[in-house]
């Protein structure tokens, strides 16, 4: 246990502005300033430790976790797969907010000066919060989650808030959306904490791993990979390995669930791969027809070895939804240059517009409709089989292309691997264009 106090205390050191910020702004936002910085400056809110890092000294009490303080290790990239590795580490998506948070003290257009900012970044970690409002012993408060920050917000500097009414506003919330839009009246509460439903937050933007059919506050971005390069020369080296890999397998589903007996498209997967598995062997260019990896009970979840190298012997990945839309899955599949197959629209194109273009979800990925596969019992490795190689192999192009657009590059990386924006540079592009968006609509200055 002492060497992660030692992390957490380092974190700490870290993240407090003496020690990394370069929230300076010597540059005069809109009076010159930095070269490119022009509509891009961004203020970070300071925000008393009770809110961001006395959450990260807690960790060993967080509810559903035995410990999680090895997962704050390396900044929020959790402990290294082993020791030699300089990439991949073991990322829960939890720590999101605090990954997120490290990157922003490097934007290279930070202004101290909040009047002087086109956004205004609010490094709460609202999902390590909400453990206790979701699992712990403020369950039966969970309409109060949000609260004690807006309070803070409008005691401490209040016109910084009041200037544009909180339409500047961003902050990163590393849960679907759903966790925190529990209607504020539910009596008994159900599940979610209520931070969403908060009228006081209606004007924020809010990056969530998962979006609502309906956004107005949230987008969604990225779930964190395993996969942190550090600098060009190791992304360029996994890209050309993707490559190079054998796809000997036509179709991966690495996932848990489908055990039940009611109808799923979970089940359905699970059926058709395993009846596939038991009896044939192969066809024509594949040495296997279907790979199930059992993830069950999350034990995929921080050892990427279990998943990454079927893979990245697999031409197909089937992303079916679970208890929301999303997976992280997708992310990991996309790394390791496996053509997702998706069975409905929110599961990703209707969720990270940002990173995976909306019009371009043909060229990448196949559909199929979940419904057609439970209630008729459409086939899906027929449905995979009958695609032309020539066809696989240009959307597995079109997938190796994401991948840079998908992954958080480690902090402080090199030069050269600033050159190509990644999750973080291009959510930031996004916010800002939304937060800009949305004042011209209301008529608020700019």
């Amino acid at each position: 246990m002492a060497s992660w106090k030692h992390t957490v205390l380092l974190i700490l050191f870290l993240l407090n502005d003496g020690a990394v910020s370069e929230n300076v702004g010597d540059a005069e936002p809109k009076t010159g300033g930095k070269g490119g910085c022009e509509k891009r400056w961004i203020h970070i809110r300071k925000l008393p430790p009770r809110f961001n890092l006395d959450l990260l000294a807690k960790c060993s009490e967080y509810p559903l976790f035995d410990d999680f303080c090895p997962y704050l290790a390396n900044h929020g990239l959790g402990q290294k797969t082993h020791n030699r590795s300089h990439s991949w580490y073991r990322t829960d998506p939890s720590t999101l907010e605090l990954i997120f948070h490290r990157r922003m003290l490097e934007y290279p257009c930070l202004t101290q000066d909040p009047s002087l900012a086109d956004a205004i970044f609010l490094p709460y970690y609202a999902s390590l919060d909400a453990l206790r409002y979701l699992y712990g012993p403020d369950y039966n408060s969970s309409s109060d989650h949000g609260l004690e920050l807006f309070e803070f917000l409008q005691d401490d500097s209040p016109e910084i808030w009041a200037r544009r009414m909180g339409h500047d506003h961003f902050l990163v919330m590393a849960r679907p959306a759903w966790d925190f839009t529990q209607p504020l009246h539910n009596d008994p509460p159900l599940w979610g904490t209520s931070f969403l439903e908060l009228p006081e937050f209606y004007n924020i933007t809010a990056l969530t791993l998962e979006a609502r059919a309906w956004p107005w506050q949230e987008h969604a971005v990225p779930y964190p990979t395993s996969f942190h390069p550090p600098n060009l020369g190791l992304l360029e080296a996994w890209v050309q390995r993707v490559r190079r890999s054998k796809r000997s397998n036509l179709a991966l589903f690495a996932g848990g669930g489908g055990a039940s007996s009611s109808p799923n498209v979970r089940r359905s997967i699970r059926m058709e791969c395993e009846n596939a598995m038991a009896n044939s062997t192969g066809i024509d260019g594949y040495e296997s027809v279907c790979e199930f990896v059992d993830c069950s009970n999350g034990v995929c979840e921080h050892d990427p070895l279990k998943f990454m190298r079927p893979m990245l012997k697999s031409s197909f990945c089937l992303q079916p939804p679970g208890d929301t839309p999303t997976r992280r899955s997708t992310f990991d599949g996309i790394l390791a240059g496996c053509i997702p197959v998706f069975f409905e629209d929110l599961s990703a194109k209707g969720q990270y517009g940002w990173h995976l273009a909306e019009n371009e979800f043909e060229g990448f990925s196949v559909f199929i409709p979940k419904e057609e596969v439970v209630f008729k019992g459409l086939s899906i490795l027929d449905v995979l089989k009958k695609i032309p190689r020539g066809r696989v192999r240009r959307m597995r192009e079109k997938v190796l292309e994401l991948i840079p657009k998908v992954v958080y590059r480690k902090h402080n990386s090199s030069p050269g691997l600033r050159t190509k924006k990644d999750a973080f540079d291009i959510t930031v592009d996004g916010t800002l264009n939304k937060i800009q968006s949305r004042l011209q609509e209301l008529a608020f200055p700019l």
